[in-house]
């Protein structure tokens, strides 16, 4: 797969928006680990131009086997690039289309642990009775955070521990009920103002440096094509009233 340069999808946008269009309804499929960030800008969008989005969020890797079984979506928001790359090479992501829109982190929380001053300390102990992930198979932030521990020699310490959430989000729920009293989480849950945890217990950003990046790509899939909505949308979330929403949620931006 050849990489995608911002000059394509900004040709791809010039033609996809040329012209006066009726407010219209988007149906995007979007990584759990970018609820609330999307939501916050689609509310805008909505207000802004009268569009209409409707999101359906999950682990990417599910969502994945849904559009490839023939989901309703018009467009996929990945939390990494490798599964909305894959609907190109499938035949049902428009090429040009695609960028990278967010770059996540990683981050180790905990309610009752100090992992801020002593992470490493805390994990090779492993006192705790759960370790929450996200599922390594399906979810990006799963995936790494297991990397991390092997990468670390962390793993086999932790390993009878962990508890795998669906999704990013349901590792977050298993925290954020005390289920589990530490795991990793994605930063942007816990910079989220109205987050359950927020300002409450203790977190450490896991380097960028020991993890591959999570580098986020988004897209238009061939049912959308012709919608003005999503068209509009991916536009807008390149916007600079998108890209302060997305740092603010503790993401990164090309």
């Amino acid at each position: 797969m050849k990489k995608i340069f911002s000059s394509a999808f900004a040709m791809w946008l010039g033609v996809a928006i040329s012209g006066v269009a009726l407010a219209e309804t988007a149906t995007i499929a979007v990584a759990a680990n970018f609820t609330k960030t999307i939501e916050q800008i689609g509310e805008k969008f909505e207000q802004e131009t009268g569009h209409t989005v409707k999101f359906s969020f999950g682990p990417t890797g599910k969502l994945y086997a849904q559009i490839k079984n023939g989901a309703p979506f018009d467009a996929f928001f990945g939390a990494d690039e490798r599964r909305p790359l894959k609907t190109i090479e499938d035949g049902l992501g428009i090429e040009a289309s695609y960028f990278v829109y967010a770059q996540g982190q990683i981050a180790l929380y905990s309610a009752k642990y100090s992992v801020a001053e002593q992470p490493t300390e805390v994990l090779k102990k492993a006192e705790f009775n759960h370790l929450a992930i996200a599922n390594p198979k399906t979810a990006p932030y799963g995936e790494r955070a297991q990397a991390y521990l092997k990468s670390k020699g962390l793993y086999d310490a932790v390993k009878s521990k962990i508890v795998n959430g669906e999704s990013i989000a349901h590792a977050f729920q298993y925290v954020a009920t005390g289920n589990a009293p530490i795991g990793f989480i994605a930063l942007s849950q816990i910079v989220d103002p109205q987050s359950p945890i927020y300002q409450k217990g203790q977190y450490w950003v896991v380097p960028q440096a020991d993890y591959k990046p999570i580098k986020q790509g988004a897209l238009v899939l061939k049912r959308g094509e012709k919608n003005t909505a999503v068209k509009a949308f991916m536009e807008y979330i390149r916007s600079s009233e998108a890209l302060e929403i997305i740092h603010a949620y503790g993401y990164s931006t090309p």
